[in-house]
């Protein structure tokens, strides 16, 4: 058997039913399926039991134990050549493995991982996530785009890696957050070649609201000094930019409240003193300094909410979704910044050596 495809889940029958609906589809049938149930309360036996007929298809249950250590579970009882890791909440176009075999005939490599897209039966809220998880304006294109600022690093939700790699590098390790990209920075310091498959692309439901979303690109924030912690080097430019985006909007906020308090206290001297022709000249001029701080404070975010605004609208054809990816978007660096720059200050300033997480029940939220 040349692919297994290993999928972790917890509480999730839903998702689960339409993956393997869509696995039912493929066009390229040489392939078997590993359910993980990590702990689940609302299991997805029944919902494996009704596709069982129609796919090479086994399910496991265990303990919770978070979606690495699930993927390393259903890794040591895969018989495929290739493993495909994949999450819950994914979809797969018809043609997604006849993708993946088509560049392994034409270029093999050791590992690979595709991008994800925004199907069109998802809500608003999860078009505008998946946008600003996705653009050049956010995160850079890392995750999969054609613009990019650094090499793509396969992601868990969409990757794949030769059995016997996967087991000599140990799988996925114990890190709660971040350890997709933990593995893929082994993979490449193994030596291994690892590719992106522009066309081996799911649809990713990704997270249903933006308290979800704030919790994981938070996670994700922390995630990254985490790793660099365990793989001295692994920092790149491009992840520090949401840390920049986020102290660049905390000062724009100081000079706005600088800038309230300066037009607040010359608009009472105006009004309250009767003083010399300079005296009131001075509060004028402190009321117009005033103003231009406000009006320097708003134009970035306002000119940045524009590029998002249209460049959402041209990919998504919704203003909806374009005004919502704004959000989004402010929401993804504002979270990744601040977890960035918490875990900074406490692994790399304070020297705390244990692993932070923020959100500790929210592997699979």
């Amino acid at each position: 058997m040349k692919y297994s495809l290993i999928i972790p889940v917890y509480n999730r029958p839903d998702e689960v039913d339409e993956l393997l609906a869509s696995l039912e589809v493929q066009t390229l049938k040489d392939f078997e399926v590993v359910v993980v149930e990590d702990g689940s309360a609302i299991p997805c036996q029944n919902v494996v039991n009704e596709h069982a007929s129609r796919l090479a298809l086994r399910y496991f249950q265990k303990e919770n134990s978070g979606p690495g250590q699930s993927r390393n579970y259903g890794a040591e009882r895969s018989q495929g050549e290739y493993l495909i890791v994949l999450d819950s909440d994914c979809v797969l176009p018809p043609g997604y493995l006849q993708a993946v075999d088509d560049e392994l005939t034409r270029k093999p490599c050791d590992a690979f991982g595709g991008p994800d897209r925004a199907h069109e039966s998802f809500s608003p809220v999860q078009k505008a996530i998946n946008y600003s998880m996705t653009s050049f304006f956010t995160t850079g294109g890392i995750r999969g785009g054609k613009k990019k600022l650094d090499k793509f690093y396969p992601r868990s939700f969409n990757m794949g890696i030769r059995a016997d790699l996967y087991r000599r590098l140990g799988g996925f390790s114990a890190m709660r957050f971040g350890e997709d990209i933990d593995f893929s920075i082994r993979i490449f310091k193994s030596g291994a070649s690892c590719r992106l498959f522009p066309e081996a692309w799911v649809w990713h439901k990704r997270r249903t609201d933006m308290k979800k979303f704030f919790k994981q690109v938070h996670n994700s924030g922390i995630a990254r000094i985490n790793l660099l912690k365990r793989h001295p080097g692994s920092m790149k430019p491009v992840h520090l930019l949401p840390a920049l985006f986020t102290a660049g909007m905390a000062c724009l906020a100081l000079l706005f409240v600088a800038g309230l308090v300066l037009v607040g206290a010359n608009l009472y001297g105006i009004h309250s003193m009767s003083g010399t022709g300079a005296d009131d000249h001075m509060l004028h001029v402190g009321v117009l300094l005033g103003c231009i701080a406000i009006a320097c404070s708003l134009v970035p975010p306002a000119l940045y909410s524009i590029l998002i605004f249209f460049d959402s609208l041209f990919q998504n054809k919704s203003c909806k979704v374009a005004l919502l990816s704004i959000k989004a978007s402010f929401i993804q660096l504002l979270g990744y910044g601040t977890g960035f720059i918490r875990a900074w200050w406490l692994r790399c300033i304070c020297g705390r050596n244990e692993e932070l997480q923020a959100f500790k029940d929210n592997f699979y939220q």
